[in-house]
């Protein structure tokens, strides 16, 4: 009787060691992925809200608009692309996670069904990012979801690469710089322009970039024409105000600001607040 009964507790003995085992066992695997998905994710998982939910989105000429969870656009199926991508980038939103690099493919969101990348096949023309992905490296959601072609305009290799680079990094500079910026983004989309591919995608021969900071409630906006060639000109060359690229796109970029204080930003093309 003795004997069982040291057996049994013996048993159990194991039985509860192994319990614990298994434990500890699960808990650093899920203590593990938890980590590997902040790896993934490194700004999300500090429950920190970087969704474009802000008050500074464009009008739309086309009443298409699309809202990913990082950026927006308002898609002109006429042109087969967005006229304007909009979305905020911070200073915590910079990084250089490098992450792979997927394929392009269609945007779900849009209800025309947005242009496929086989437009561009062979076009002599890059899939140009408006909203970049050197701006979403932060996540790889985020990075990826730039790589719907509702997100691309066609551009020449040497002006994508070159003078347009140039700006982006710039932008990312100033995010830095001044904490948050608010970033407008398209080409200037006209009649007569050339096409490429079966869907006829349109190809501009500008594009703009409208920024808006705000910092300890001082705003201050600028804006940028380039025509869509490579060039060695500073990039303060292609300075102008908001009002002259409204003008070409019927676009009104901030239309929440206060009126007077909208107009006077609009007007400016001074640069000098701008470090470049």
């Amino acid at each position: 009787m003795h004997n069982k009964c040291t057996t049994n507790f013996i048993f159990s003995k194991i039985i509860y060691i192994l319990i614990c085992c298994f434990t500890i066992v699960s808990c650093k695997k899920a203590s593990f992925n938890e980590n590997k998905s902040s790896l993934n994710n490194p700004v999300l998982n500090r429950n920190q809200t970087l969704k474009t939910g802000f008050d500074f989105l464009p009008t739309s000429t086309t009443n298409q608009i699309v809202n990913h969870e990082f950026y927006s656009l308002s898609y002109n199926e006429k042109y087969e692309q967005a006229e304007w991508v909009s979305y905020k980038l911070t200073s915590q939103m910079i990084s250089q996670h490098h992450f792979e690099r997927p394929f392009f493919i269609d945007d779900p969101m849009v209800e025309t069904h947005s242009a496929n990348w086989k437009n561009y096949k062979k076009s002599g023309f890059d899939k140009g990012h408006l909203c970049p992905a050197g701006d979403m490296k932060f996540s790889e959601k985020a990075f990826e979801d730039t790589f719907f072609t509702s997100n691309i305009s066609p551009q020449k290799h040497d002006f994508n690469d070159g003078i347009w680079n140039t700006l982006e990094a710039k932008v990312r500079y100033w995010a830095v710089k001044y904490n948050t910026i608010y970033v407008v983004t398209g080409g200037i989309l006209s009649a007569n322009l050339q096409t490429i591919g079966p869907e006829k995608v349109a190809v501009p021969n500008y594009f703009y970039k409208v920024l808006l900071n705000n910092s300890n409630g001082q705003y201050k906006m600028i804006a940028f024409l380039v025509p869509a060639t490579n060039s060695n000109k500073p990039l303060y060359e292609f300075v102008v105000s908001v009002d002259l690229i409204e003008k070409l796109t019927g676009i009104n970029f901030f239309p929440k600001l206060e009126d007077a204080l909208e107009n006077r930003l609009e007007q400016n093309n001074d640069y000098k607040k701008w470090s470049f």
